[in-house]
């Protein structure tokens, strides 16, 4: 199946039926591409963890059109919930709540919590309401990518990872480039899980109260594990003058460099380079493709400049820290 163009209403048609189905389908969110079965329906559920080779007790996340289908799978909504669901919603903010019992099991990886998102983007939430229609509730899916391995960012980087046989709805790339931010309501004080575009200011002013780091009680959750987003390159982050210093000496240079660092002119000559953004949102929207691109290239080691060790960073620098870790 070529790619289906995600503005055409006779593809999105068709996706939603498969999905009803129990089939696959890949599709674009604001955040990054990701690979979608029925939430409700645990053999299409395991389809997507043989796809990705992803170890089956690691929890997905359910994609829904609104309140309306999140209320499906959650046995509630607890208050802090209700208030980021009303401020990021639809958006780039997965929430962690308790899960209804006996629905999606297999999507929550067996656990008693279970992630809900409602995406901004028109495709995504053409493909969810379509769904719906069909009886569909939500759409548990991961990024569209092997397990550990570089997210998605758009139509092409699915193909290349899994082929012509997968249905993919190309909407484009994907704006926000990083995955959602992961906050878990489940148990009582907010948790934040995963780092995203959405800063810690904006989601404590919006709950009333301070984010709690994750306890050895947290529920597990998607991209948390400690090597992640991972190129086929190694990929080595450094502070930034020490970076400075290692390309000065050319013998500690490994065959096949390439490096994305902030400091215009920083790579010697004949060192494959790419100038990361000073704006933390574009340095998001830009990394996984970066990466992919010098994959694509041929690159043995990939030097990347450490971002600030500023809260506006706190996605980028997280996925770039997982990446490191898999090396």
């Amino acid at each position: 199946m070529p790619i289906l163009p995600g503005d055409d209403a006779a593809a999105l048609a068709a996706a939603a039926q498969r999905l009803a189905d129990g089939g696959l389908v890949a599709f674009p969110t604001e955040t990054v591409y990701g690979l979608g079965a029925r939430a409700d329906d645990d053999r299409a559920v395991a389809a997507i963890f043989a796809a990705k080779g992803r170890p089956a007790d690691h929890p997905l996340i359910v994609h829904v059109a609104g309140a309306e289908q999140a209320a499906v799978f959650a046995a509630q909504m607890p208050p802090a919930a209700q208030r980021l669901v009303r401020a990021f919603w639809p958006g780039p903010l997965t929430v962690i709540v308790p899960r209804a019992p006996g629905v999606a099991s297999s999507a929550a990886g067996g656990q008693s919590s279970i992630g809900l998102r409602c995406p901004s983007h028109p495709v995504a939430r053409a493909l969810l309401q379509q769904a719906a229609q069909h009886g569909v509730a939500g759409v548990a899916a991961p990024s569209a990518n092997r397990f550990g391995r570089i997210s998605p960012t758009s139509a092409a980087h699915v193909v290349s990872e899994f082929g012509p046989p997968l249905w993919v709805l190309d909407g484009g790339d994907c704006a926000v480039g990083i995955e959602s931010t992961i906050v878990d309501v489940s148990r009582g004080s907010p948790v934040l899980l995963r780092p995203g575009v959405l800063t810690r200011a904006a989601i404590e002013a919006v709950l009333g109260e301070p984010l709690h780091a994750p306890d050895a009680r947290a529920p597990r959750a998607p991209g948390t594990l400690a090597a992640h987003y991972a190129p086929t390159a190694q990929l080595r982050l450094w502070p930034a003058p020490a970076l400075a210093a290692a390309l000065h000496e050319p013998a500690t240079w490994p065959a096949g460099l390439a490096v994305y660092s902030r400091r215009t002119g920083a790579a010697p000559a004949g060192v494959p380079w790419h100038r990361m953004p000073d704006d933390p949102a574009a340095a998001a929207h830009e990394l996984f493709a970066v990466l992919r691109r010098f994959d694509d290239a041929g690159a043995a080691e990939i030097w990347v400049e450490q971002p600030p060790d500023d809260p506006a960073w706190e996605g980028v620098l997280d996925r770039l820290r997982r990446a490191a870790a898999a090396a």
